[in-house]
């Protein structure tokens, strides 16, 4: 309704232009008994139901920071809305409105875990299944320098390669799909993992197929060979690092920016000024608190 209280309603804007596409993201969707409660990424994730699969075993569910429910769950699911509506009004030539919930959004996103409840890979409480953190070849371990690597050895031919790694013998080993001795393989394979450091492990397991990487920090990702060879991080004029534009376009590929964030209200007056707003109605706006400058060449 905070659109609606401006005159700015998807109603008001659909009259003046038709085709026009109109987004609308929130938490809860736009109808419900929370349509208009207040709420964070993880109350989103409770209710859709994923919350209740994210968790170690015999510890509370918790949410993985925010990066489920407001970002995958919304901001791409709302992107990807967009894009679906813009398709559709090249055949009709008319726009509509989007209601993006950011529940149903990352219940969507999460339509695997709810398609495959009955292969068995989830039959556990949580914690205990194939891919929670209840496998030993699906786990993160600590190195001898206090680092770590991450397992995904879920085929029987990478599962192969990550025992000949770990120095051990398949042939002395139980099943790798054998449930009930999960827990002792788990600790086999953490007291190996911790017995040589970081880079050790990658001297060993990289060039295979045994699925092991190491978790490389903030500090060491742009450093990473591979990341390195493919320019996955860049670093802007002040040398802060961060992630390069994904997924690359082969034709189109998209051209980041190495200048520095702007700040909260850097270019309000620019912009304004652009769309015709004079320098005394700029300062009323600012003076009412209805706008944020911190433009160090505003000189209203």
């Amino acid at each position: 309704g905070v659109m609606e209280k401006l005159g700015l309603g998807p109603e008001v804007l659909l009259q003046e232009n038709p085709r026009l596409i109109y987004a609308r993201l929130t938490g809860f969707g736009q109808t419900g008994k929370y349509a208009k409660s207040a709420g964070h990424d993880i109350n989103y994730l409770a209710l859709s139901g994923v919350l209740s699969k994210l968790g170690r075993k015999t510890e509370n569910p918790y949410a993985p920071v925010n990066l489920l429910a407001d970002f995958a769950g919304g901001g791409v699911m709302c992107a990807m809305g967009i894009v679906i509506a813009l398709f559709e009004r090249t055949r009709s030539g008319r726009g509509q409105v989007i209601d993006a919930s950011m529940v149903e959004g990352v219940a969507y996103l999460s339509s695997f875990l709810w398609k495959s409840q009955n292969l068995g890979l989830w039959s556990q409480p949580r914690g205990e299944n194939l891919l929670d953190s209840g496998a030993p070849f699906y786990e993160t371990y600590r190195t001898r320098d206090g680092k770590f690597m991450a397992v995904g050895a879920l085929e029987p031919q990478f599962y192969n390669q990550l025992i000949k790694g770990l120095g051990l013998n398949l042939d002395q080993l139980p099943s790798q799909m054998s449930f009930s001795d999960w827990p002792e393989m788990k600790k086999k394979f953490a007291s190996i993992f911790a017995q040589k450091t970081q880079a050790e492990w990658c001297s060993i397991f990289d060039g295979t197929d045994a699925c092991v990487t190491p978790v490389l920090s903030f500090d060491d990702v742009a450093s990473h060979q591979h990341n390195k060879e493919r320019s996955s991080f860049i670093k802007n004029d002040q040398g802060e690092i961060s992630p390069r534009p994904a997924p690359v376009l082969s034709r189109t590929p998209a051209v980041p920016s190495c200048k520095r964030d702007p700040f909260i209200g850097e270019h309000t007056e620019e912009v304004l000024l652009e769309y015709g707003f004079t320098k005394q109605e700029i300062a009323k706006l600012y003076s009412d608190k209805t706008i944020e400058l911190k433009n160090p060449k505003a000189n209203l």
